[in-house]
């Protein structure tokens, strides 16, 4: 590839990166709105509700993209919908077995789950400094969350979820392309909503009772759930996974910002240093020079 070629592929793949990182502050944002709602709404009426409505909008504004996908493209994203969305119910279950702090510690270790996933169904060969960041990004998850790590059922099934995320993402990596982003995105949606409803059907569904529950519910799902998926989807065209789960690690960190921000919450030196841990693993997995083939996106079509 000649120098001239690789500048609109670093380009667009520097474009990627930021998409990621601003879907991950949108995710960060939404966490001290979603512990509020669930004071109110159960979490898997919540999750359903969310997704119905995040599928409906992007219905509406594509209701063809669906039909323009392939076969193979169509079975590819109910097989990524069906993994989001059974991570969703496994983190859930498992939140109420442990502390949430150990649940978003486990959870994050979809940044280690993904390189290990990656070499082993992509064949993707992952050097040592993106092992480092990997190492670095996970001691930062630590500081940021754990106040004490107990190993259970809850921890168990956290940890699946996390394996399933990792899947997920490393999924996309492999099978997303960016002109089916959008016809996939909607499809992961639909499957998502209908899983999570099939969880809490048989408990019937609780909606938010108040205007002010519905303005945070429906922010969720447009910009944390429609265009968030849709802005991964895209993203991970153009990004390796590891790259990706390494960028999707500042989660934790923008919810920590945004509840300092907005949520009232103090400032203290758990986040000061875990946060910069992961802000240095995201740099060094972006600044730093890598071989080329860690720059490529392996794509499987089957």
């Amino acid at each position: 590839m000649s120098p001239e070629s690789s500048v609109p592929s670093r380009r667009v793949s520097w474009l990627a990166a930021l998409a990621l990182l601003a879907m991950t502050a949108c995710w960060g944002s939404t966490f001290f709105l979603i512990k509020d709602l669930l004071d109110r709404v159960p979490t898997l009426d919540f999750l359903a509700v969310r997704f119905a409505i995040a599928a409906a909008a992007m219905l509406l504004v594509a209701p063809r993209a669906i039909a323009r996908l392939s076969p193979t493209v169509r079975r590819h994203a109910v097989v990524l919908g069906l993994l989001y969305g059974v991570a969703q119910i496994l983190q859930t279950a498992g939140l109420a077995h442990t502390p949430a702090s150990v649940s978003g510690f486990i959870t994050g270790m979809y940044v280690v789950c993904t390189p290990l996933f990656a070499a082993w169904i992509l064949h993707t060969r992952i050097g040592l400094v993106t092992w480092a960041a990997v190492a670095l990004a996970a001691a930062g998850l630590g500081v940021l969350t754990l106040g004490g790590l107990s190993l259970g059922y809850g921890e168990a099934i956290t940890l699946v979820a996390a394996m399933l995320y990792a899947l997920h993402i490393v999924g996309l990596g492999a099978w997303s392309s960016a002109r089916d982003a959008l016809g996939m995105s909607i499809l992961q949606i639909i499957v998502i909503a209908a899983i999570c409803f099939v969880a809490t059907v048989p408990d019937g569904i609780v909606l938010p009772g108040n205007g002010r529950d519905w303005l945070s519910l429906v922010y969720m799902a447009i910009f944390a759930g429609a265009l968030a998926m849709l802005g991964q989807t895209w993203a991970q065209a153009h990004l390796p996974p590891t790259r990706t789960a390494i960028i999707m690690s500042m989660e934790p960190v923008f919810a920590a910002t945004f509840a300092v921000a907005l949520g009232g919450e103090g400032i203290t030196p758990r986040l000061l240093v875990g946060g910069a841990m992961v802000l240095s693993a995201m740099l060094v997995v972006e600044l730093v020079p890598r071989r080329h083939i860690e720059a490529e996106v392996t794509h499987i079509a089957v």
